[in-house]
């Protein structure tokens, strides 16, 4: 992804109003035969995929691998099956170094490069609390509950062996979630399926995870930006080709308690607690597997010190929209300066 592409789209973001979410917006007039649409369910989110392939049979055997990636992603990394690799680990390595999938070992290592880029901001120890939520029940812990689990949150206390591929615990009680970071593997994973077919345009999503292949056969990719606060409307339209964006908010997982709060899953490591002063956080950059993990630190870290922390980073840009539903860009996304 390159800067100079993105500052082609600036005037269309300062049309914008509020947003956030990721939709893929289909032009009228491109129905071709030659594009071949599927979709799936798996790791508790929608997964979409389309791409140009002229042969129909070719085509459903490149699907079936695609899709395929995301129920094994889902066998191996689900906090919800029993069976999964990452359950193993969540029960067996505070007692001892548990080895793992190269899969389930590269994800770690790339959430922990995240959590120490962002100061703690994003740690996937956040478990040993977010479990204690129950979204779909409308159940949230104590402050005392809180309390008497906040301390095993600490991306330190997890022991990678590269040498070996184990992982470890320092402390008892630690539990690893990896659902601010696994999905954006799958799709990239999902990508390099459709570059080994053959493929060359393509786009991918996973909930609020995309990777878009190449153009639209001479056209760009436009996605949509959803409203946070209203599933119809879009604001944010962007063209783009070969980018990967990756979208948190607060409207994924959530219910209102009693006191008219919004009980979101994106909690703040320090807290324990769902983070405020943001709605959503948009990503884009060249791999999902980078951007899922940076738009939870992002989400996180706020408006100020996250864009601080993008514009750090070569081949990322953001854009934030606060609890005031005012939207922030990252600097490759501002508008050029007038002419004097």
């Amino acid at each position: 992804m390159q800067h100079c592409y993105f500052r082609q789209v600036k005037s269309l973001l300062l049309w914008a109003k509020a947003v956030t979410g990721l939709m893929f917006l289909t032009a009228s007039g491109f129905a071709q035969a030659e594009w071949h649409r599927y979709s799936d369910t798996a790791m508790t989110t929608p997964i979409h995929l389309e791409f140009w392939a002229e042969d129909q049979a070719k085509a459903d055997n490149i699907a079936e691998s695609v899709l395929a990636v995301f129920h094994h992603v889902d066998r191996t990394m689900s906090r919800y099956r029993a069976d999964s690799e990452l359950s193993k680990v969540n029960r067996e390595a505070a007692n001892r170094a548990v080895q793992v999938s190269a899969d389930l070992f590269n994800v770690l290592q790339k959430a922990k490069q995240v959590s120490e880029l962002s100061g703690g901001a994003f740690d996937i120890s956040f478990g040993s609390v977010g479990f204690l939520y129950d979204y779909r029940a409308r159940q949230q812990p104590s402050a005392d509950h809180i309390a008497s689990e906040l301390g095993h949150i600490n991306y330190r206390d997890i022991i990678l062996d590269e040498k070996d591929r184990t992982v470890q615990f320092r402390q008892n009680g630690l539990k690893l979630d990896l659902g601010g970071i696994a999905k954006g593997y799958a799709v990239d994973l999902g990508i390099a399926e459709l570059k080994r077919a053959g493929v060359r345009h393509a786009q991918l999503s996973a909930g609020g995870d995309m990777r878009l292949l190449g153009d639209r056969r001479g056209r760009p990719w436009v996605v949509g930006v959803r409203d946070p606060r209203s599933e119809d409307r879009n604001a944010v339209v962007l063209p783009m080709t070969d980018t990967a964006i990756s979208t948190s908010g607060d409207y994924e997982r959530y219910f209102v308690n009693d006191a008219g709060e919004r009980v979101h899953h994106i909690l703040a490591p320090s807290t324990g607690k769902p983070v405020r002063g943001v709605q959503s956080v948009t990503i884009l950059g060249t791999d999902a597997l980078t951007t899922d993990g940076l738009s939870t630190a992002v989400f996180v870290l706020g408006p100020e010190q996250g864009l601080a922390m993008v514009n750090r980073l070569p081949g990322i840009d953001a854009i934030i929209i606060d609890e005031e539903r005012r939207m922030h860009y990252s600097e490759g996304l501002q508008p050029p300066e007038p002419d004097q």
